[in-house]
């Protein structure tokens, strides 16, 4: 569509970038934007301040706290945003498509956008736990990789469930221009919902799948749309293609003929910078997913650079590690961006797994809980009786706590359970903040919450 003169509804400007993004691209193709969002205005202070140039220049319109629905039905096209739960099911977006009026996403925009030549140039990456991280080592890893083998001006973008929009990149994506794209289920629901209605069905070259365990099913309503949605990824892949699988997903390489590597932790040796044995797995499906996209990179080179990857901010990231003397401390680790109980698990392990730890848990100091999103919380409840101190927080709190054997007390806030803690550490412990639930019962997003944390440890001196 020529979007220059067409009156575009943006629903939701949202807190993490994709509507910032569309609403700015929207309006430099010349369209007549109209953002709406049910926050209100000072929920989403960031996000207006990023596009308020284009509100005083008259090019965007604002509505917020509530939806008109004939915002949905009198313009040319919708842009909804992916953190919308069930689509399908939504009044305003059902009102639109009553109306013949064509819905799609930032991320379906910029999958139809794209030139042909850069699906033979993208990664795409999902999985329930382990996307982001395996994302940015792969994005790191090629980055230095090409550079190595002499190809320094090639470009390596990063983008979709992770960092931001990319739409202002399409001018300059040429044959140099890689692309390496975090797909979330509900992006990759929606890229199939627009691209398939329209005859254009996608997948990328190479795909990364790590995982699958029972998350979003807020949004998704089952346990078998969230599969199906994952799926997508590699549903519409080519001959010639390359597919990297989690052990768990082996039987999913049925789907594609791809050609199908499966992912082994032990395929990767080298010390690493970041813990656990789950980023070794990440590290290994990087590495795969690095030779499926250039093979002729050294092994040597792609190795090395995955080792000394240093991880994404609010994922395992160490805060601060206070000195007590004689050789002790106390260490506080952010894992903000841990939102499902599986991910919270391999953080715990990951700490016990780090040298001198010995897989000794009872020195692990524990806060999580968060929004619910439909997970199964056993997983964090079971962790009590190993460790020092589970402390929970959010709406899903009591349940945590309640379902715990060990020592587990519900806190209610952050700042509480941070001084609980506090209270019970001893020379040597960890603190943890791996919640395994989402953030937005108390926070607009992890990385606040993530901050939060961070504020609470350096408060301490």
């Amino acid at each position: 569509m020529d979007l220059a003169g067409k009156k575009v509804t943006v629903m939701g400007l949202g807190r993490f970038g994709g509507g910032v993004g569309v609403t700015r691209w929207l309006a430099a193709q010349g369209a007549d934007v109209l953002v709406t969002d049910m926050e209100p205005a000072e929920k989403l202070a960031e996000s207006i301040a990023a596009v308020q140039p284009l509100i005083d220049k008259g090019s965007v319109r604002v509505r917020f706290g509530e939806h008109n629905a004939s915002d949905f039905t009198t313009c040319n096209m919708v842009v909804a945003n992916v953190a919308v739960p069930k689509p399908w099911e939504n009044r305003y977006i059902r009102a639109a498509e009553a109306a013949s009026i064509p819905v799609t996403t930032e991320i379906a925009l910029f999958v139809a956008a794209l030139p042909e030549h850069m699906r033979e140039r993208t990664i795409g990456i999902t999985g329930s736990v382990g996307k982001s991280t395996t994302t940015a080592m792969i994005h790191h890893a090629l980055k230095i990789g090409i550079e190595a083998n002499g190809k320094g001006d090639a470009r390596v973008l990063m983008g979709g469930n992770i960092g931001r929009s990319l739409l202002d990149e399409l001018d300059r994506m040429d044959e140099r221009t890689w692309l390496v794209l975090e797909l979330s289920s509900a992006m990759l629901y929606w890229i199939d919902r627009v691209l398939g209605y329209e005859g254009r069905a996608w997948s990328p070259r190479v795909a990364v799948a790590t995982n699958l365990s029972a998350n979003h099913i807020d949004w998704h309503g089952d346990l078998a749309h969230y599969t199906r949605s994952k799926q997508e990824l590699i549903r519409h892949q080519r001959d010639g293609d390359g597919v990297v699988l989690g052990a768990g997903l082996w039987d999913w390489h049925e789907l594609t003929p791809a050609k199908a590597v499966v992912i082994d932790a032990t395929n990767f040796t080298r010390e690493m910078k970041i813990p656990g044995t789950h980023n070794r797995e990440n590290a290994a499906a990087a590495m795969a997913a690095c030779r499926l996209a250039r093979p002729e990179i050294a092994i040597d080179v792609l190795e090395t650079a995955i080792a000394e990857f240093g991880g994404l901010p609010h994922r395992l990231q160490l805060v601060a590690e206070k000195k007590l003397g004689a050789g002790r401390s106390l260490r506080f680790y952010n894992d903000s961006k841990s939102t499902t109980p599986e991910s919270c698990v391999k953080a715990v392990d990951a700490l016990a797994e780090m040298p001198g730890a010995g897989g000794d848990r009872s020195m692990i100091h524990l806060i999580a809980g968060g929004y619910d999103k439909g997970s199964d919380l056993a997983p964090i409840a079971a962790l009590a009786q190993d460790l020092g101190g589970l402390y929970t927080i959010g709406s899903t709190g009591a349940a945590i706590a309640g379902a715990s054997v060990g020592y587990a007390t519900e806190c209610g806030t952050l700042d509480r359970a941070f001084e609980t803690a506090m209270n019970r550490m001893r020379p040597g412990d960890a603190l943890l903040l791996s919640p395994g639930c989402a953030s937005w019962d108390q926070y607009i997003n992890y990385e606040h919450r993530g901050d939060a944390f961070i504020r609470l440890v350096e408060g301490r001196g």
